[in-house]
């Protein structure tokens, strides 16, 4: 078994960098129908780019196998070149859990994420919200810097009957009371976004979203990332993943979730209610109502994404967790992964660096 850190032999091949997408899409999309990860997809990195990538040059890095078979993808980019060359991960700030993209699980993950560190000239490498379990800041002799939940609900095999019996009387209690008491009081129904509504859905989950936490900086959803969101939105309805879940009560809409189901996982991106609603919990209702629908189309996993919301715990099996990890390359990488290590555990640091973790920043 290798060491954290290491590489064998064997696995030191040669690693092409390119610095476009167009080839990519046939290998990409393969390996990223086997990571089974919403933000590995093409759709997600390729359009993410588009709108964010702002003038910045791809490195991304293609590992092939002796046939020519291309068996890892690292979607790297240089985010800054001066005073230093920073490079960072397409996706960053909206996805979570982000990596090299490949087929044999952590072992392949490392070795690819290793090798293509080491084939790019750099000085600095921020990883925004990689895999807390996989031990990135060892392998890439690096430190973590911020951390935080990845709370996920994992299903045992059966039916949405078995999974209630399968939690705490206390929970199923509340489930059951919450639910009767909402529709006692309310006509409640649930409408699931098609290709006639979605762009009034749409408007209704930002709207929704907009009440519930009124103006807020570093959203990653709405304000000036609502393009974005809409338009992986329309492409995610294409490939079948989107599910956009409306709670109206009495014909006026009460809250909403917004996520994508890829593969056999559900990934709860974005919710939002009216503050009107909250003594009937609507939140929790609806939540639950989507978690019904994913164990009835098959899902064996619930994944609420980052963050240590209270909510989220209510639910959750694990948390594998995510942290931000930074890794140098040179001495001057070095003095300023410690920088930010340093700054960020110091009062006000949040502040200082919060360009580390947005996706806008001058080349």
């Amino acid at each position: 078994m290798e060491a954290p850190g290491s590489l064998s032999p064997a696995s030191r091949r040669s690693v092409e960098l390119v610095d476009s997408l167009d080839g990519l899409r046939e290998d990409w999309m393969r390996l990223a129908a086997e990571s089974g990860n919403a933000f590995a997809t093409w759709e997600w990195n390729e359009l993410w780019w588009r709108h964010y990538g702002g003038g910045r040059r791809l490195r991304v890095a293609v590992s092939s196998q002796d046939d020519g078979r291309v068996d890892a993808i690292v979607p790297l980019f240089m985010w800054a070149r001066r005073p230093l060359r920073i490079v960072r991960l397409i996706g960053h700030g909206h996805g979570d859990r982000l990596g090299p993209i490949c087929v044999g699980g952590p072992q392949s993950e490392r070795r690819a994420f290793r090798l293509a560190l080491d084939a790019l000239p750099h000085d600095l490498f921020v990883g925004d919200w990689v895999a807390g379990d996989l031990d990135w800041a060892g392998v890439l002799r690096g430190r973590v810097v911020r951390q935080t939940g990845y709370p996920i609900l994992r299903f045992p095999e059966g039916s949405w009957t078995e999974f209630l019996a399968g939690q705490s009387q206390r929970f199923r209690k509340s489930a059951r009371n919450s639910r009767n008491r909402l529709e006692r009081e309310h006509d409640v129904s649930y409408r699931s976004a098609d290709s006639a509504t979605l762009e009034a859905d749409l408007d209704t989950a930002f709207r929704l979203h907009r009440i519930r936490f009124r103006e807020h900086s570093g959203c990653l959803f709405c304000g000036d990332q609502e393009p974005f969101q809409r338009e992986f939105a329309a492409l995610a309805f294409q490939r079948g993943w989107l599910r956009l879940l409306l709670m109206e009560l009495d014909g006026t809409p009460a809250s909403f979730e917004y996520g994508f189901m890829v593969g056999d996982a559900y990934f709860a991106y974005q919710g939002g209610r009216d503050p009107a609603w909250d003594k009937h919990s609507v939140g929790f209702v609806l939540e639950l109502e989507s978690i019904r629908r994913s164990v009835e189309e098959g899902a064996t996993e619930y994944r609420f994404l980052g963050g240590e919301e209270g909510y989220k715990y209510r639910f959750s099996t694990e948390d594998p967790g995510l942290e931000t990890v930074v890794a140098p390359a040179t001495r001057r990488g070095s003095i300023a992964a410690a920088a930010v290590d340093t700054v960020w555990h110091v009062p006000g640091g949040k502040a200082a660096l919060r360009r580390i973790g947005t996706a806008k920043a001058s080349p």
